[in-house]
Parts: C-alpha cells; sequence; structure tokens
C-alpha cells in the first residue's frame, strides 16, 4: 500500500491538478489560508510551518492517522470493540461495536469518538465524531471544524486484503461530503511479522531545522 499521503488526502491531494480542489466554503478558505503545510501547492520551508504534527508535536487525530504515515497497522477484536495499533507514532484507538450510540454533545479529543456497525459479514462502517478543532484533516493543511464527521469503510474483498474508504462530512468548512481515500489496499502479514517502531519526535526536528530548515529559511530571506 501507499500511505505516506505527503501532499494530502491520497484521494484528493494538494497538488495543483484539475479535479483535486476540495468544495470549501467562505468558512473553510479563510480556516485555509491559517494553516501551513510543508507540503503540497501551498508550501512554506519547514522552520516557517505551523503544522501541528510536525511544528508541535501534537497527536494527528482522526482523520489524519488514515492520512498520513499509514503504515502496517494491527487490528484487534473483541465482543465489545475493534482496536487499532497504528505503527507511525504507537497510537492505538478503539471503535465501539457493541451498539452504542455516538455522543450528542462529546468532549473534544483528538482521536474523537468511534463507533462502528458491521453492515455485511466482510465491511465495517465507523463513524467518528467529537474531534479536536486544533488537529489537521491531513499534511496539506486542509481544515475542519468541531462539527466534522468521518466515515471509514473497512471492506474485506478475500483473505489476504483489506480495503479502506475515508468520507470527510464537515457542512462548515466544505459544501459537500468528499472522499480523501478510495479502497486504499492492506496486505495480510503473518502473525510473526515485526513491525518496525516508527515515532515522530519533536527534539529530532528541532535539530533537523538547526542544520537545514531553518538554515534554508535564513538563505531565502537574503
Amino acid at each position: 500500500m501507499s500511505g505516506n499521503q505527503v501532499l494530502g488526502a491520497k484521494a484528493a491531494p494538494d497538488d495543483g491538478k484539475p479535479g483535486h480542489e476540495l468544495p470549501y466554503t467562505p468558512l473553510g478558505l479563510e480556516a485555509l489560508k491559517r494553516t501551513k503545510p510543508s507540503n503540497g501547492t501551498r508550501s512554506v520551508l519547514p522552520g516557517e510551518t505551523n503544522d501541528p504534527v510536525i511544528a508541535y508535536g501534537d497527536p494527528q487525530g482522526i482523520p489524519r492517522e488514515d492520512l498520513y504515515e499509514l503504515r502496517t497497522t494491527q487490528v484487534l477484536q473483541t465482543p465489545q470493540s475493534v482496536v487499532m495499533l497504528y505503527q507511525f507514532g504507537k497510537i492505538w484507538r478503539v471503535i465501539w461495536t457493541d451498539g452504542r450510540e455516538l455522543p450528542k454533545d462529546p468532549e473534544p479529543r483528538w482521536f474523537g469518538y468511534s463507533v462502528g456497525k458491521w453492515v455485511d459479514d466482510y465491511t465495517l462502517v465507523v463513524q467518528t465524531s467529537g474531534m479536536d478543532e486544533r488537529t489537521w484533516i491531513d499534511r496539506a493543511g486542509r481544515p475542519h471544524s468541531a462539527d466534522l464527521r468521518v466515515e471509514e469503510r473497512f471492506h474485506r474483498p478475500d483473505r489476504d486484503h483489506l480495503e479502506l474508504t475515508v468520507t470527510i462530512d464537515d457542512p462548515k468548512m466544505y459544501t459537500r461530503p468528499w472522499v480523501a481515500l478510495d479502497r486504499l489496499i492492506f496486505e495480510r502479514q503473518p502473525p510473526s511479522f515485526d513491525i518496525r517502531e516508527t515515532i515522530w519526535s519533536p527534539s529530532e526536528y528541532v535539530e533537523y531545522n538547526k542544520l537545514i530548515g531553518n538554515t534554508a529559511s535564513d538563505k531565502d530571506s537574503h
């Protein structure tokens, strides 16, 4: 699979190509102007980004966990839930499958609140809401409001593969729902597969900027 998505959501990358423009509302466009990603058509130098993950080490949140550095992922099932273990950042997340509804007035969380329902024997549909507004939707700096609703559709077409589709619905920021990930394919690994540690380290990024990022910014300003 290809889960880096450095130009933003894989199905709608910020690459300037026709058909990849998002349906922003006026409020969405204003919020977009305040983000300074280090990738995509609006990219700034590394030392100038305000990406909450890259600059401050904040959690990615949902849906960005699906839309940036989505690597090897472990899936654990219990009678009440599905637990997702993500390689990037060593993050875990619970999707409740016990029939509960999403909270009506949730306290914001980095990864929101997730509930899932099996629509058939091979497809789990997950709804997530209550995300913290400080997070970005993706690496390209797409914004969201507190009203964001994310749908993830996990479909198993055969024994050794899993497909993930992610749809964004935020009427304050976008005039219609849009697909951010369209059937990204995971390949089943053996139980003995060793997952490499992949962690974002703010201290290492500071050192990087001393050597490269801020130096490039200083040179560019002269």
